[in-house]
C-alpha cells in the first residue's frame, strides 16, 4: 500500500494568504527550517496505479500537478485520471471544496457520512459533478466498506469511526448545543489493504482521544493524527483568532490533556501529525517545540512524504 500526503497544512495552508504571524513571515523568506504546505489531503494506492484521495483540499490541482502518479498516463485516452473515488472526513471547506476541482465529466465516487452527502447535496454548487458521473456512497459507521470507483475494485476498505468534534466552522448554529455538532460530522479512518491486510488510521480532526479512540488505536502499526495547534491558546496569544484549541475542535499537540501525552501510552509504532495550523511551533524545523514531538517519537508531516505499509 502506497500512502502519500498531499497536504499537511490545516485550513489556510503555510503561508496562509492573509496571515502575517512570525511563521508565515519566515516561509515567505525562506528561512532555514521552514516549508511551505498545502491544505491537508492524503492519497492512498493499494496497486500503484488506481488512487483513493483522502479529503479534497482547496490546494487540490496544485497537489495533483506536484504528484505525477495522480495525473493521466501516456496510455490513457484525452480523459482520464488515475483518481477513482474520494473519502472526506467531515464537512470543512478544506476538506471538500476541493471537489470542486474534479468536474470536467470524470467517473469517481465520493464517499462521506450521511450529514456531510447531505450537505454536499443541499449546495447547488456540487452539482458541477454530474451524478451521470460521479456517485456518492454513504459511510456507515463502525461497518467496513469496500471502496469501488469508475467501475474498479481498488482494493482497499475504510471503516469510519465518530471521534471528538465539531461541526464544519461554515455550517455551525450559534443558538445550538455545541453549535449544532452531532455523531458523524468528525469521522476517523482505518484503511486496510484487502491483499495484504495491512492498515493504518487517518484522523486529521479531532477534539480529544476518549477511552475508547485509545483502545482503537493501541498497537497500530501507523497513525496520522490531527497536529493542529501546539497549546490551547496559541491563537489567541499571536493574535491571529479568539477562539482556543478545545473551540476549534482539536485537541493540542503539548500539556498533559494533549495528543502527544495520550500516545505515550498507546505503542503505536508510527505517529505522524497533520493538519498543522500556521501558528504551530513545531513548523520551525529547529524549535524546542518540534524536539520534543519528536523525541516523543512523532513525525512532522509534509507534503509529498511518501510511506508504504
Amino acid at each position: 500500500m502506497r500512502i502519500r500526503i498531499l497536504g499537511s497544512g490545516a485550513g489556510g495552508g503555510f503561508p496562509q494568504w492573509n496571515c502575517n504571524c512570525a511563521n508565515c513571515r519566515a516561509v515567505r523568506a525562506g528561512e532555514p527550517g521552514f516549508s511551505a504546505r498545502t491544505q491537508s489531503s492524503l492519497a492512498v494506492s493499494a496497486n500503484g496505479r488506481d488512487w483513493v484521495l483522502f479529503n479534497a483540499s482547496p490546494d487540490l490541482r496544485q497537489q495533483i500537478a506536484a504528484s505525477p502518479a495522480l495525473a493521466p498516463s501516456e496510455q490513457d485516452g484525452v480523459r482520464a485520471s488515475p483518481i477513482k473515488a474520494v473519502v472526506v472526513t467531515n464537512g470543512d471547506v478544506d476538506h471538500v471544496a476541493g471537489l470542486l476541482n474534479l468536474r470536467e465529466a470524470q467517473p469517481f465516487t465520493v464517499h462521506g457520512a450521511r450529514r456531510v452527502l447531505d450537505v454536499l447535496a443541499a449546495n447547488k454548487i456540487f452539482n458541477v459533478l454530474a451524478p451521470a458521473y460521479v456517485a456518492r456512497e454513504e459511510l456507515l459507521l463502525g461497518a467496513s466498506l469496500a471502496i469501488h470507483g469508475a467501475g474498479v475494485d481498488l482494493g482497499l476498505s475504510v471503516e469510519a469511526f465518530p471521534v471528538a468534534g465539531k461541526i464544519a466552522l461554515w455550517l455551525e448554529d450559534a443558538f445550538a448545543a455545541n453549535y449544532g455538532s452531532a455523531e458523524g460530522d468528525t469521522l476517523g479512518l482505518k484503511i486496510t489493504e484487502t491483499a495484504s491486510a495491512k492498515s493504518f488510521f487517518y484522523i486529521p480532526g479531532c477534539a480529544g482521544l476518549d477511552a475508547g479512540l485509545a483502545a482503537r488505536l493501541a498497537g497500530a502499526e501507523l497513525v496520522m493524527f490531527d497536529g493542529t495547534l501546539w497549546h490551547e491558546n496559541e491563537m489567541i496569544e499571536q493574535g491571529l483568532l479568539g477562539k482556543t484549541g478545545t473551540r476549534m475542535g482539536h485537541i493540542n499537540m503539548s500539556g498533559a490533556d494533549g495528543s502527544i501525552e495520550a500516545f505515550s501510552k498507546l505503542d503505536v509504532a508510527r505517529k505522524i501529525f497533520v493538519h498543522i495550523n500556521n501558528s504551530n511551533p513545531v513548523l520551525n524545523a529547529f524549535s524546542p517545540e518540534r524536539a520534543e514531538a519528536e523525541a516523543a517519537g512523532w513525525e512532522i508531516g509534509e507534503d509529498g512524504m511518501e510511506i508504504a505499509l
